[in-house]
């Protein structure tokens, strides 16, 4: 008989991985760039959301201790940096298509 024996490693990874898939599924479903399917307003309240959920969720997990929780917030974390590396690389293929002639050095803060 075949046994499905994983060890805590192997859970941990899957669990990160689930994290990874929500949070990237999410921002993928309201949209990466921009709004699909609602106004911007509600898109802005989506993005303001997952961040109120992940930091309760990280407090939650600090709080008492839930091993699971910090991987899962692991992966929740990825998925979010990934979205935001998505997004920043729209940014940047936008610009490049675009010349743009600018009078003087630009700051730090880009103004």
């Amino acid at each position: 008989m075949n046994r499905l024996d994983l060890d805590a490693n192997t859970i941990n990874l899957i669990l990160a991985l689930v994290g990874f898939l929500i949070m990237f599924g999410y921002l993928g479903g309201i949209g990466i760039n921009k709004p699909r399917g609602m106004s911007m307003k509600t898109w802005c309240a989506g993005y303001l959301a997952i961040a109120i959920v992940f930091d309760v969720l990280a407090v939650v997990g600090m709080a008492f201790s839930y091993t699971w929780l910090t991987y899962l917030l692991v992966g929740l974390a990825a998925g979010a940096s990934t979205g935001l590396a998505l997004h920043v690389w729209h940014h940047i293929t936008e610009e490049n298509e675009h010349d743009h002639d600018h009078d003087g050095p630009m700051s730090m803060m880009g103004m």
